[in-house]
């Protein structure tokens, strides 16, 4: 296995660019998925950079990360706040996830600080923008090497 990293967006993150900008910035998903594998390019890495509007494609992939990814990146959007699905698919993997938002979750409304992906997941990034998928690569592939006794 390659060391893959998973990055997987929820619904709406397609949306990036015109979907309330002055929460979520400018950069669209696409610019996004450039840096993402620019940046694991440079640490000798490779990402798979998946969206989807729809749970159940989520699950799958989360579920076939099990035999293609040492870590998981997951941007769940709304998903976050309401999905036992993914919670259970993620633990079910035993990989090292890293949950990550745009926004920081914490300066907005009540029901986005209830995460079902939180109690899964190794770290959580929040707030930095789209420069928080830089940072949490970084971070999964550090997790994913410490776990495989590689530092």
């Amino acid at each position: 296995m390659s060391d893959t990293i998973l990055i997987l967006n929820g619904p709406n993150l397609n949306l990036l660019g015109t979907r309330e900008p002055e929460i979520y910035g400018a950069t669209t998903l696409a610019n996004i998925e450039a840096r993402c594998h620019a940046h694991a390019e440079k640490l000798g890495a490779k990402v798979d950079f998946r969206q989807s509007n729809t749970e159940g494609e989520l699950v799958d992939w989360i579920q076939q990360a099990r035999d293609t990814a040492i870590a998981i990146v997951i941007n769940a959007a709304a998903y976050t706040h309401t999905s036992v699905a993914l919670h259970d698919a993620l633990k079910a993997t035993g990989l090292p996830v890293v949950e990550l938002h745009l926004s920081n979750v914490y300066k907005r409304e009540s029901f986005r600080h209830k995460s079902f992906i939180s109690s899964v997941a190794d770290g959580v990034m929040c707030g930095f923008g789209a420069h928080g998928y830089v940072l949490a690569i970084d971070a999964a592939k550090q997790i994913a090497a410490d776990r495989a006794g590689k530092t």
